[in-house]
């Protein structure tokens, strides 16, 4: 510890990994750029690399952007209320492919590491709803690679998956610019309570059920609906859509005013976060995405969205601004206050 009080980077190093490392937040950024970054962010191809953190890589390949992402998956419960592991393994990986402009998959690859006695019914189960979701998102999966660890070596089952994809331009998460509006494709909130329930065998009123779905389509057709008007791409989920904006706005260089009223939070999420202490712009989501649109085409883009069935409850629910760099706030009608960015996911392990 220095003499100011601060922890100086020998001391930070020291600390352990925590739960809170890998929930999305703060904590999350800090860890990758100081420790697994290091050294490979500086060396990168033409394009978007390690450095710019976001949803995956865009290599330039001849006239047109080669994207690549990857992602593991080590959700508990591994089946839940609307999905299970295996969908949210295909439709998480398709889903940053179409953050970055990729809305037509390659392939998938796949890899899977399972525990000695693990069901291999559930293991079937799995691998239908991945065949399922696939064909959903109108991709497949490629080629893949199997592991089984010992008996406690590992929580049930571990699936990495790897996405590749053409995009004829790149959107990245860091294209915000003042007054641009804010689009979200639907209601919030509504992966992390799913999984928060059935973890912990909560006896709720309503249908608490994860949006885990493929986007790609979705997105596609907001892109379409006005071309070059989306100026930037995230999907809110590990520390919600406050995370989602806190990390846009700040690469962006711009500030965001979010306006309450026009948050699409289906009731029961309200009620439940609320009797939890919970905040749904804090909660993860799975099958939805926060747009920057031009302000001309706003209007356009969230009728495309709202035509397709994954976007009905698409909404327009903010903008940027020129002030305040890096911040959200919450316009609740009444009066104005800062949303803080949490350190981490409330609830650990929900993708």
């Amino acid at each position: 510890m220095s003499a100011t009080g601060l922890k100086s980077p020998a001391d930070a190093r020291e600390e352990l990994v925590t739960l809170k490392h890998g929930a999305g937040g703060r904590a999350m950024r800090r860890l990758i750029l100081e420790t697994l970054a290091e050294g490979f962010a500086a060396d990168q191809p033409e394009g978007i690399g390690l450095a710019a953190m976001d949803d995956g890589a865009a290599l330039r390949v001849g006239d047109r952007w080669l994207v690549v992402t990857t992602d593991s998956h080590v959700v508990h419960p591994i089946f839940f209320p609307g999905g299970d592991i295996g969908r949210l393994a295909v439709a998480g990986t398709v889903n940053d492919l179409a953050m970055m402009g990729a809305t037509e998959p390659l392939g998938l690859t796949c890899a899977v590491i399972v525990e000695e006695g693990f069901r291999r019914a559930e293991l079937e189960r799995i691998h239908r709803s991945m065949l399922e979701t696939c064909r959903e998102a109108g991709a497949t999966i490629v080629t893949g690679d199997t592991k089984v660890m010992g008996r406690g070596e590992l929580d049930g089952i571990v699936i990495n998956t790897t996405g590749v994809g053409f995009a004829d331009a790149v959107v990245s998460d860091a294209g915000l610019r003042p007054g641009d509006r804010l689009l979200v494709t639907g209601t919030i909130g509504d992966h992390g309570l799913a999984l928060m329930a059935r973890r912990h065998s909560l006896e709720l009123d309503g249908d608490l059920r994860s949006d885990v779905a493929p986007i790609n389509r979705l997105v596609a057709a907001a892109l379409a609906a006005a071309p070059g008007a989306v100026t930037a791409m995230k999907d809110p989920t590990r520390g919600g859509l406050s995370s989602a904006l806190h990390e846009m706005a700040e690469k962006s260089g711009v500030g965001t005013v979010l306006h309450e009223p026009a948050l699409p939070v289906r009731p029961v999420i309200r009620s439940v976060a609320e009797m939890l202490g919970l905040d749904p712009l804090h909660i993860a989501n799975e099958g939805k995405a926060v747009l920057g649109v031009r302000p001309d085409a706003a209007d356009v883009v969230l009728a495309a969205l709202r035509a397709h069935p994954l976007g009905r409850d698409a909404a327009i629910v903010g903008a940027c601004i020129a002030e305040h760099v890096g911040r959200v706030i919450l316009d609740t009608g009444l009066g104005r206050r800062l949303v803080g960015e949490v350190e981490g996911e409330p609830l650990p392990r929900i993708c």
